[in-house]
């Protein structure tokens, strides 16, 4: 009697869940407003030039010099703003024709002199005495520094410095940004992006003077190079990130986070956290990618600004060998027209909204009772989560619910970031499943009968009603299937503000912390609407588990269970970012976004959600026809990982399903209309096949 009773409570209790979640996404959307007004908030792209690649580009030309100036206001023309200028070396001085070098037994041969026995020094011989004045205290004081002495050297009339360490260490010893370089790029009108590397200990008066430097230039912006943020590897020692943190924030520069680093670079985090995260995205085009077609490389870039919030677009060359002309090229000439050509990036990137300038960091917006709403919005979420459960394990919904509530907010102050991304995995599986499971419930209640018992029932109704159970007409049929699919998308998609409310974070935006689980996300509904529709219809649940457990198998299974191995792995590996598509694929893709603006994913208008439609089409009448379910769930789990995908906007993800779900609703009623010529064509030429 108390376990009739208890499993009665659980069961009545999915209409109060329901309530709970409709206030929960009712509580939602001012928080997804705010997310909407952060996104507009920056709208200026910066194109940036690496510096050093044109430098050494010039270098393979007949006249360097004037190589590079000719390029400089190519790229200019062309829309690029700014150059990236590294903290140069002494290699990179020799590119730029304003020293040479030796080392030891290359100054020997050079003299005509004995190697000495106990010296390993290098020798640097200026150009001119201009770059005599200019680069020598440079030299001199940064070697200083280190505790490696040096002295005044000459050769042949030219000025020049020996540096007591050997050439391969002195070559690895970076230096203030070539000062000359950086008077030349902002006399030609271009902003400078530096790019800084943490390899020699932390000076702070020699960081400071650096810094009101690049005030003085109107520097916005910095970049990192190698593996860590500068300071890092000294900040246990000297609060050196806390100190270039402190810099950075009198002198108003701001930082950028690089997109698809296979490592992200170390204190970049923290870093960002104490600058309040004045923080832009930067997508940067490899020296291999600068040989791709105009178009290809036009369209990257307006896709990386209007779908993944980038805000800075970096592009580097290199020489390479053609042997076909005999000659040393370059990229140069491919990536002026991929900006410049009709159609090409600068324009396809102002049509879509942006203007060309410095890049500026989202201006956060956080409304007074955003926490309120968020916290209103987690309860609306556990109990999407405990309706999910409810489905399957009736007699839990009650526990979970409570437990969910209790869990989340023990976590909510011990590891909030962890409970966010767990909750909005949770939900972001959950919605889907409900839907499709309440999609198949609907099909049985509408559908054939699905057991003798079932029968029974069914006989029982149509008794009652004066008539035994009869199809639908086609007619019906098709507007109770559409309608079935428009009530499975609105319940899926209210997943999405959950989840955005859960982590409306900027860290989300930039890429700094990410929603977890998307290959989950991408397994759990087809696993659950798999248990469903193969367990819970028609005889007790438990009762099939033990048939199914009896069930010998055969080799016909094997090979079946082997298919579904290998799909689901090509599955998988079309998930997340790290799927890869063909070329053909690729074409179609940029044909669609050509088409619409916005692309709508294949997975969903080509398969799942003409699978629905038809699915339920066919199920209305085919008891076994529901099995198609477990495929069309995968239409609306993507529709959910679409908005999982904060870095996106979330205007773009909302047109992006809608898309999806316009064109899987024409092709589904276009299948609809295939089956049936197919089936009447079949009803009438079976019986003549037959004869």
């Amino acid at each position: 009697m108390v376990q009739h009773k208890w499993q009665h409570w659980n069961i009545n209790s999915r209409k109060w869940l329901w309530i709970i979640v409709v206030i929960g996404l009712i509580a939602a959307f001012p928080v997804v407003y705010d997310r909407l007004q952060t996104e507009k908030s920056s709208k200026t792209v910066e194109i940036v030039f690496d510096y050093r690649d044109l430098v050494d580009a010039a270098s393979y030309r007949s006249n360097p010099q004037n190589y590079l100036s000719e390029q400089l206001d190519r790229l200019k023309e062309a829309g690029v703003q700014s150059m990236a200028v590294y903290e140069s070396t002494l290699g990179d001085y020799r590119k730029a024709r304003r020293v040479m070098f030796w080392g030891a037994q290359d100054i020997a041969n050079l003299t005509d002199s004995i190697i000495p026995e106990n010296e390993n020094y290098t020798y640097v011989l200026f150009t001119s005495k201009a770059n005599s004045d200019e680069l020598k205290p440079t030299i001199q004081n940064t070697f200083g520094s280190l505790g490696i002495a040096t002295e005044d050297w000459s050769f042949r009339g030219q000025q020049g410095l020996i540096i007591k360490t050997p050439l391969e260490d002195a070559l690895l010893k970076p230096m203030a940004p070539d000062e000359a370089a950086l008077a030349n790029l902002h006399n030609k009108g271009f902003q400078i992006v530096p790019r800084l590397v943490d390899t020699l200990p932390y000076n702070e008066e020699a960081m400071k003077q650096l810094i009101e430097r690049f005030e003085s230039l109107n520097v916005k912006r910095i970049l990192f190079e190698g593996d860590s943020v500068k300071g890092f590897n000294d900040n246990e020692d000297k609060n050196s990130l806390n100190s270039f943190a402190e810099l950075l924030k009198q002198h108003g520069i701001g930082i950028a986070t690089i997109e698809n680093l296979k490592q992200e670079q170390k204190g970049f985090n923290k870093l960002a956290y104490m600058l309040d995260y004045n923080v832009v995205r930067l997508y940067s085009l490899s020296e291999n990618d600068s040989t791709l077609k105009p178009d290809v490389i036009a369209d990257r870039f307006a896709l990386a600004t209007k779908d993944r919030n980038i805000r800075m677009l970096y592009l580097n060359t290199a020489p390479t060998r053609n042997t076909d002309k005999a000659q040393i090229d370059d990229s140069l000439e491919n990536l002026i027209t991929s900006l410049s050509q009709p159609g090409g990036a600068v324009e396809k990137i102002e049509n879509n909204g942006f203007t060309l300038g410095q890049a500026t960091a989202f201006d956060v917006v956080d409304s007074p009772f955003q926490r309120y709403f968020k916290l209103v919005a987690v309860i609306g979420a556990v109990a999407m989560v405990a309706l999910m459960i409810s489905y399957f394990i009736p007699w839990l919904t009650l526990l979970v619910w409570a437990l969910g509530l209790v869990g989340s907010a023990g976590m909510l102050l011990v590891k909030p970031t962890l409970f966010e991304q767990a909750l909005a995995l949770a939900v972001a599986i959950s919605a889907p499943t409900v839907a499709t499971v309440l999609a198949v419930r609907k099909i049985n209640k509408w559908g054939p009968p699905l057991t003798n018992a079932g029968k029974g029932k069914a006989a029982a109704r149509g008794s009652l009603s004066g008539s035994a159970f009869a199809p639908m007409n086609p007619q019906r049929r098709l507007l109770q299937s559409l309608v079935l699919y428009v009530r499975t998308a609105v319940i899926s998609l209210c997943a999405v503000p959950f989840v955005i409310a859960l982590l409306n974070n900027i860290t989300y935006s930039l890429v700094l912390n990410q929603f977890r689980g998307v290959s989950l996300l991408h397994i759990a509904p087809i696993g659950l609407v798999a248990i469903y529709v193969l367990l819970y219809r028609g005889d007790f649940a438990l009762n099939k588990t033990g048939k199914l457990l009896r069930t010998p198998v055969t080799l016909a299974m094997v090979i079946a269970a082997a298919v579904l191995g290998v799909v689901g792995l090509y599955y998988l590996s079309r998930t997340g970012n790290s799927g890869t598509a063909s070329s053909y694929e690729l074409a179609f893709r940029n044909f669609m976004e050509s088409a619409f603006g916005v692309r709508p994913r294949s997975k969903e208008f080509m398969l799942a959600h003409p699978l629905f439609i038809l699915g339920a089409f066919l199920a209305l009448k085919y008891r076994n026809a529901a099995y198609l379910m477990i495929v069309a769930v995968i239409g609306q789990l993507s529709m959910v990982d679409t908005f999982a995908h904060i870095h996106s906007p979330v205007l773009i993800s909302l047109v992006r399903g809608l898309l999806g779900l316009g064109l899987g609703l024409i092709l589904g009623v276009i299948a609809v209309i295939v089956w049936q010529i197919a089936e009447g064509c079949w009803k009438r030429w079976s019986p003549l096949l037959k004869k």
